[in-house]
Parts: C-alpha cells; structure tokens; sequence
C-alpha cells in the first residue's frame, strides 16, 4: 500500500545526515531536531504554535485534556473511521456520540451533527478523512451557535488546504480550537516509528498543553497540571523535519495518481471513484496537481455491484496490495456498541463498510504499476 523503501532512497542524505546528528549529539529527547521540526512546521501550516508528541492518539487525547473537558461530557464525531478517533474519548470517561457520515465525502454528516446536540455536547471531532477536510464553514457555524470546542483530527489531511465560502484558504488542521495529527510511517508526513504532533493558535491552550505532554512539568520536578509522558523523539523529528520540505510534491504525486485511477475507471458502471471538493459547494472538475483540497491519504473506492470482497481476494491473489477501511463501523464495535445506537441513522455508514476498497496509494506510484492495478480492476468488474 505504501513504498517507503522507495521514498527514503530519493531523500537518504538528508535523513541519514538528520539521524546521525542525533546520534553524534546523543540528544535522543527534546533535541535542538525537535524544536527546529517545530518551527518548521508552525511555517508549513502558518499557525502560531505546533507541540509535538508520541503519536496521533496520544495528540486527540491531550488536545481533549488541555481544553478541560470532563466525565460526562458529550463529544461528537463520525462513525467511519479508525477507532482511536473514539478510543481516546472513552479513555477520559467522556461520551461518544457516534454520527453518520456525507456519501460523497465520507465525513462527518453535518445534519447529523445538527440532530445529535444535547446540552451535555460540549465538543465536535471532524475527522478529514483519506485526506479530504471536512466541512469546516458548516462546522465552525454549529459550534459558534451552541458554544462547542471544534478538535480536528488532521492525523489523515496534514497538506491539504480548506477553502471556504469566502474564497479564503487555510491548512487542514489550524482552523478549530485545537487540530491533531499523526506522522504513523503510512501517513503522507511520516517519521519511522511513532509521531504526533497538536496545532492550535490559542496562546493559553498552547501553554497548557506543553505542560501535558511532559508529565505536566514546566520546570523539572514542579508538576503544575496532570499530564502525560508523549514526547517526540529527536530522530524522528529529524526524519520529518528532512521530508517536510517534500510535503506538497509528495501531495501532487498522490493527486496525479488519483487522477489517473479516476481517469481509469471512470466508464466502469460498477465503480464510484472519490470526489474531491475545494470548497463544499462546488466539486472540482478533475483532480489534479493543482487542486490542493485533498491529498489522498488513501484512494478508496465503492464497489456497488456486491462484489468488494471477491475483489479484494483477486487482487491479493494478484499480488496487489489493498485493504477495506473499514469494515466495521464504530457504533458497530464490541469496545463501543450502545444502546443509544439505532441502525437507521448509520444508513451511509452502514453502506460504505460493504462497498469500500482501497487501492495502493502513494508517492512512488509510477504509470506501469497504475495501469497494471487499473487494468486488473477493470477486467474483474467488467
């Protein structure tokens, strides 16, 4: 699914030159790779302050602890998608209110939101899922009218642009109170082991979250919050901070690929093909590697003749990689299945988890391994 062998050889300098640094300093935590990552990145997105951590789990939590929310409390967010998005909300004894999801997008329903509000709400979790932001004009308004913390989980999205109503644009995670991410090797940003990293422009919350991430200290030893031990590592700063100036070029060749399974498979009568859109009211004609409003984590398709899963098992026995994310949905799950959960508002949900594929998506894709993964694809469905 991804080519990470590949990628490291087009930027083995710079990274081996990253790590040795480390080791010839031996400043293996919080090192100057750290800070100078930081920086760079708080650049990348434009927003005033990135805390790095241990992973993109451990950045929802924190992000969840750092704006104080508390047992009880309700927190929205999509049934379609990976589990930690939920986990870390039940994990601080909050309550997931799980919520259907757009058929074109896969993010979360904006009416859904708009009928799950109780008084207990007290936050949002848009996940920008595959790589596409969630409809943040939308979001931002519902939060603002009933005084909600908006946490993007950007663990999927990180380069992407949001484009709203007003023809203003901004980077996918910086436009909530809080936005989360993961640099999980996969992940179109990735380090090579664990990483996360959580963005916000909001000095005070910036503040209390630094304190979280390290035990709660701001001087050693004086622990002035509960906090917790999530720390990015100074050598996988220094990965990231090496493949950082190839974000964008990593986005376009993704996009380019997209494009070209899109072109592949348009005529095909038992396949949907993703949509991209710059804003959420208008679609964009083709995707292309000057369309920056996705930047497709993952390529996913629906199968809509009931044959997704012969296709996965053809593919595997092609020697081609592709997975099903997901094929359970949240509400669905033994860890989170409620009574509160009734089938009928999981309609599209309920969908996708028969229909979804997702095909091999990443920066090393070149048009003969594309055109054999199309041409088998097409050759079984047709």
């Amino acid at each position: 699914m991804v080519d990470l062998q590949s990628q490291y050889e087009r930027i083995k300098d710079s990274v081996d030159q990253s790590i040795q640094e480390v080791l010839n300093t031996s400043t293996y935590i919080n090192g100057p790779l750290v800070h100078e990552f930081q920086k760079d990145l708080e650049n990348y997105l434009e927003v005033k302050h990135v805390i790095p951590c241990a992973n993109g789990t451990d950045a929802l939590q924190i992000a969840m602890m750092g704006l104080g929310l508390q047992p009880g409390d309700e927190v929205i967010t999509a049934d379609f998608t990976f589990a930690a998005t939920v986990e870390v909300i039940a994990l601080l004894q909050l309550t997931p209110v799980l919520v259907d999801v757009d058929p074109n997008t896969f993010n979360i329903d904006i009416n859904a939101i708009k009928s799950a509000i109780t008084p207990k709400t007290k936050a949002i979790i848009p996940v920008h899922l595959f790589g596409q932001v969630a409809n943040m004009d939308a979001i931002l308004e519902i939060a603002n009218k009933h005084n909600l913390y908006v946490i993007e989980d950007n663990a999927q999205a990180i380069g992407a642009n949001y484009t709203f109503k007003n023809g203003k644009k901004q980077k996918a995670g910086t436009i909530g109170n809080v936005g989360t991410t993961s640099f999980f090797p996969s992940k179109n940003l990735g380090c090579y082991g664990d990483g996360g990293a959580i963005f916000t422009n909001d000095d005070e919350l910036a503040h209390t979250i630094r304190g979280i991430v390290n035990h709660g200290m701001y001087t050693r030893y004086y622990h002035d919050v509960v906090g917790v031990n999530s720390r990015l590592d100074s050598i996988q700063a220094g990965v990231l901070k090496a493949k950082l100036p190839n974000l964008n070029e990593y986005c376009n060749s993704r996009r380019n690929a997209a494009r070209f399974y899109n072109n592949a498979f348009k005529n095909n009568p038992n396949i949907i093909t993703p949509t991209a859109k710059s804003n959420h009211t208008n679609s964009c004609n083709e995707i292309c590697e000057f369309c920056d409003c996705h930047v497709f984590h993952q390529y996913t398709l629906q199968i809509t003749n009931g044959k997704r899963d012969e296709l996965h098992k053809h593919l595997l026995d092609k020697k081609i990689p592709n997975a099903i994310y997901y094929p359970v949905a949240l509400h669905k799950q033994k860890a989170y299945a409620d009574e509160r959960y009734n089938e009928a508002d999981f309609p599209v949900t309920n969908e996708l988890v028969k229909t979804v594929i997702s095909l091999p998506m990443h920066t090393e894709l070149d048009e003969e391994q594309l055109n054999f993964i199309t041409e088998t694809v097409n050759n079984f469905l047709n």
